[in-house]
């Protein structure tokens, strides 16, 4: 099942937050996460929601944890996505 537009670019907001936290460039957290910028810039415009696997990568090379990167989907913001096919 493909994920809403309004889930991806929740997830792809928080993702550049972060990024931009840490002071890293796309190529530079992708390096680090050892995935291809490209994805890593569908993944902030929206386009894309990574796997477990890349999640996983990105909080590593971000050091922080997975659920920081999830933190935006709060009880309310999951309850106006469409979730549920």
């Amino acid at each position: 099942m493909k994920p809403s537009p309004s889930e991806a670019k929740i997830f792809g907001a928080a993702m550049k937050r972060w990024r931009e936290k840490r002071g890293l460039t796309q190529d530079a957290l992708a390096g680090v996460a050892g995935i291809a910028s490209s994805y890593l810039s569908h993944i902030e415009r929206g386009e894309h929601v990574p796997s477990l696997t890349v999640i996983l990568k990105l909080s590593m090379a971000l050091q922080i944890l997975p659920g920081d990167l999830l933190s935006d989907f709060t009880f309310p913001t999951m309850k106006k996505l469409r979730l549920n096919g």
